[in-house]
């Protein structure tokens, strides 16, 4: 099984990155019903204002392979074209365990 933990840091104000942060996560839940090899998904959206990084997502698909399948899929590339023109960094860990 792998890991793939991605986590998001957006832009504008506070509220705006709330909603955008809110419409993808709600976007990547409807994702393991339309993604064969996605086995589960996970989206948090940071409370802490201390902090700066948005959104964090954890997926877990059989094999590294499927990393490629899950992002390639059309579901997921319509999820993650909600955040088009908010992210301002990404930071990626796919393992396997």
């Amino acid at each position: 099984m792998v890991k793939h933990i991605v986590t998001f840091k957006l832009t504008g104000t506070p509220q705006e990155r709330r909603a955008v942060a809110e419409a993808f996560r709600d976007a990547l839940m409807q994702l393991p019903s339309q993604i064969d090899c996605l086995e589960s998904m996970e989206v948090g959206i940071n409370e802490n204002p201390a902090e700066s990084w948005d959104v964090v997502l954890t997926a877990v698909v059989p094999a590294m392979a499927d990393v490629a399948v899950y992002a390639a899929h059309p579901a997921h590339v319509a999820a993650a074209a909600l955040l088009a023109g908010h992210k301002e960094s990404r930071a990626c860990v796919d393992y396997e365990f």
